[in-house]
């Protein structure tokens, strides 16, 4: 007899990039356009870019948590997220710290409503979630706030200059270690985590990001040359620390993906990973030797 049965549609194979190149690049180009045209038209629009990441970032989460009988309280998280984003551009790091803690407290009060079992496990998810993505992304607000939080615009605001800066070399870092990853790529960096990350890579990105710091931070911050030199290196090591944790995070989850909101890069948080992760040092680095 012939077998009838449906087969799985092969899977295509995009070679040692690991991703649909084209797809891939569409999708940034689409997003870094929004991002300049908030950033030069009307900057707390941008605000409205970091909100929604946020509440994404937090579904996508809660999306893969549940595959470990994790449950994750969407409504409070939200919420508070969207809070200590808002709370961290209008009145700074002090007020995140306490928006942010506030978050965390409603958030196990929240959870009491669902019993004991479970409690201890999905309140230390929560708390992990609140402090992993709008925490952390509420760096991103206090970067764009060095400029004030009026609505003026463009290369002229100190807030904008920052967000061109912690964009831009973290991009950098991505895509210096996406080039010598493949073309150099022969040792691996953490095999058991992440099998197509190299040291070659790594490398890439150290070299891709001093030379794109230095050059932003002289050329836009107008600033001292070794600054950029500290803030490239900064951004190499967060951005591929940050990379290798939500590998860790997806191996435990058992998911490839967090989602598939992104064409060709997968979930928000496949994206994230590195400017999460660079968003709190570069924001030290700037606001005390640059802006102060």
């Amino acid at each position: 007899m012939t077998d009838t049965s449906p087969t799985a549609p092969p899977t295509k194979d995009h070679g040692r990039a690991g991703r649909d190149l084209p797809a891939a690049l569409a999708s940034a180009a689409a997003l870094l356009g929004a991002i300049a045209a908030s950033l030069f038209f009307w900057k707390t629009a941008f605000m409205l870019i970091v909100v929604v990441a946020v509440v994404v970032a937090i579904w996508e989460l809660r999306k893969g948590m549940i595959a470990k009988d994790i449950d994750l309280p969407e409504q409070p998280l939200m919420l508070g997220g969207v809070a200590m984003v808002v709370v961290a551009y209008y009145w700074g790091a002090p007020a995140l710290v306490t928006a942010t803690a506030v978050a965390a407290l409603v958030t196990m009060l929240w959870l009491l409503r669902r019993g004991i079992d479970g409690y201890v496990q999905n309140a230390t998810a929560s708390v992990f979630t609140l402090v992993y993505v709008p925490f952390l992304g509420s760096f991103v607000a206090l970067l764009l706030a060095e400029g004030g939080t009026g609505n003026s615009a463009g290369l002229d605001d100190d807030g904008v200059k920052a967000i061109i800066v912690f964009i831009l070399v973290t991009i950098a870092s991505d895509t210096g270690g996406y080039i010598g990853g493949v073309l150099f790529g022969r040792h691996p960096m953490a095999p058991v985590i992440s099998p197509k990350k190299s040291w070659e890579g790594f490398v890439g990105s150290v070299l891709a990001t001093i030379a794109s710091g230095i050059v932003l931070v002289v050329y836009l911050l107008e600033a001292d040359w070794w600054i950029g030199v500290c803030l490239g290196l900064i951004a190499a090591v967060m951005a591929t620390l940050g990379d290798l944790c939500e590998s860790v995070i997806k191996r435990d989850l058992g998911i490839k993906d967090m989602s598939q909101v992104i064409p060709g890069h997968g979930g928000l948080m496949d994206r994230l990973d590195s400017l999460l992760a660079t968003a709190a040092p570069i924001w030290l680095l700037l606001h005390y030797l640059v802006f102060t």
